[in-house]
């Protein structure tokens, strides 16, 4: 057993009101710059639709994760070394930009400098790549709401089998939010994808990173990444993806997403998982197995015997403190309502989701059933607008039986709760008919209804001491984006309470930004002189 950590995400669906806050946020931080107008790391979608780019989730076309070959051995989908090598000048699995859609502004000069007169001027839409005037056709939240739905839902990768199914009629259609960031996975095929090694998996938090100084721009990541969350940064000729906000996690913030969610449905924390199982899960052969597989990866952190293996490891103390309070364990694992999304990919993400309940009561109640009853709920689930194998094939690899369960004991959750409140009397197998206990049920309410922010999110602060050790092993202990047209640019980025440099501790944060040369601290070897560091021999004090 060898125990390693990973910061892991769950997002609750049923809370997601498609607002975009996160989203903005994101995207203020993090890409808000020249090279990286197209690029959300984080993006909200609707369901059913295609997504972003274009019908991402098809990865008969794009080719992304992993597969299995004829001895039942990992290989990445878009093939091994002889392959990218044959390729290399020329990737026929990457998304171009009719795929992003070609971010686009307006000419608000046009209405500045317009002369007095009787028409009102116009401000058309121009490329905010090429600066040329355009017809916007495509972009990242074109169908949100299922806006154009019966000529773009349909092409939804997850429906394939179930089109007779779904109606896309005004009075019949159905949809729920859908928040993507970069998974983060155990078995990331993006790093594997990498010619150049600038893709790496920190060891000690398990957040991939981008190291800038080593990307060649060969864009294999791109193709290789199965939810398309790695970006191409055309001004700098790197590849750029979501950080997980890392310099917030070190400091024991959520990441920015997390942070100004409206709908609170994210939840962060730790999982201690056995990295010598991640390979054989990730090459179970019945891709339905997997979802299982990678339950078995994770290790059980109340667990003495996993919490002095961890020690042995060099896992700090707090951290398995934190691990024992992580709600991404309890929602994952203990409760086992949240899944992964796209387990078929064999990348093993580490961001999962709890499939929305709402929509399914909604139906119900219309239909004059008790809602709050879980065998009326479920006699009808096979009546939904939208099937559930559709959830399945999102969050299951299509086995809906998992579905059901996790489904099943949400709506036991409400039963309960909703007694509580009237005083109603309740079938007293209930919660064993769901598989939990009473305490169980409601623990599990606490947590999806009423947790406060420090339960929401358990995330401990990095621990500096730990840094000659890693850098022994020749792990990165940062990524390099302070690069020209990078997200540090030469400064501390946007203003305001949620810039780079919010993420520092207050105490520390200078009054007047400044920046010096591009220095590592953790490197200096305590005798070469840095410019800057300390002050010229004569200079006043």
């Amino acid at each position: 057993m060898r125990v390693m950590t990973n910061v892991a995400m769950v997002m609750n669906l049923d809370k997601c009101i498609g607002c975009h806050t996160c989203t903005v946020t994101c995207k203020q931080v993090w890409t808000n710059r020249p090279g990286t107008e197209y690029v959300y790391f984080n993006n909200v979608e609707t369901k059913p639709g295609i997504g972003y780019p274009k019908r991402y989730e098809d990865q008969e076309h794009w080719h992304g994760g992993w597969t299995l070959d004829r001895k039942g051995r990992l290989q990445l989908k878009a093939g091994g070394r002889l392959r990218k090598l044959l390729s290399i000048f020329y990737n026929p699995d990457l998304p171009s930009i009719d795929d992003y859609g070609d971010p686009f502004t307006y000419d608000y000069q046009t209405v500045i400098d317009a002369p007095l007169g009787t028409p009102n001027p116009v401000a058309h839409s121009i490329s905010a790549l090429t600066g040329r005037d355009m017809n916007v056709t495509w972009g990242s939240n074109f169908d949100d709401d299922l806006a154009g739905a019966p000529e773009l839902a349909v092409g939804d990768p997850n429906l394939a089998g179930l089109e007779d199914r779904v109606k896309m009629e005004f009075e019949q259609v159905f949809m729920f939010y859908l928040p993507r960031i970069c998974e983060h996975c155990l078995n990331p095929s993006c790093v594997a994808s990498c010619p150049s090694g600038a893709m790496y998996k920190r060891a000690e938090d398990g957040i991939v990173l981008v190291d800038q100084d080593r990307c060649r721009g060969w864009r294999f990541c791109v193709s290789g990444c199965p939810y398309k969350k790695v970006y191409f940064n055309h001004r700098t000729g790197k590849a750029e993806k979501c950080t997980f906000c890392f310099p917030r996690i070190e400091q024991g913030m959520p990441t920015i997403c997390s942070e100004t969610c409206v709908g609170r449905l994210r939840y962060l924390g730790l999982f201690l998982y056995d990295a010598d199982k991640v390979l054989d899960a990730a090459a179970t052969p019945d891709v339905q197995d997997l979802y299982e597989a990678q339950l078995g990866v994770f290790l059980d952190p109340n667990d003495p015997e996993v919490q002095a293996e961890a020690a042995r490891s060099g896992i700090p103390h707090d951290w398995i403190q934190a691990a024992q309070r992580s709600p991404v364990y309890e929602l994952a694992v203990r409760h086992k309502v949240a899944l992964p999304l796209h387990p078929e990919y064999r990348t093993l993400p580490m961001v999962w989701y709890i499939p929305p309940l709402s929509p399914v009561a909604d139906v119900v109640n219309a239909a004059g059933y008790d809602a709050e009853n879980p065998d009326n709920v479920f006699a009808t689930i096979d009546a939904l607008r939208i099937p559930i194998d559709y959830l399945a094939n999102l969050f299951t690899a299509g086995d809906a039986a998992v579905i059901r369960t996790v489904l099943r004991k949400l709506t036991a959750v409400r039963t309960l709760q909703r007694a509580a409140q009237l005083g109603l009397d309740v079938d007293a197998d209930l919660p064993a008919s769901v598989g939990a206990t009473a305490d169980d049920l409601d623990d599990l309410y606490r947590l999806l209804a009423i947790a406060k922010y420090e339960e929401r999110y358990v995330i401990p602060p990095a621990h500096i001491e730990e840094a000659g050790r890693l850098m022994g092993q020749h792990e990165q202990l940062f990524c390099s984006l302070d690069t020209d047209g990078g997200p540090g640019m030469g400064g501390l980025g946007p203003p305001g309470p949620h810039g780079i440099s919010s993420y520092r501790p207050s105490s520390q944060r200078p009054e007047t930004p400044s920046r010096t040369a591009n220095f590592n601290l953790l490197n200096w070897d305590g005798h070469t002189r840095v410019s800057g560091m300390f002050p010229e021999p004569g200079t006043a004090q």
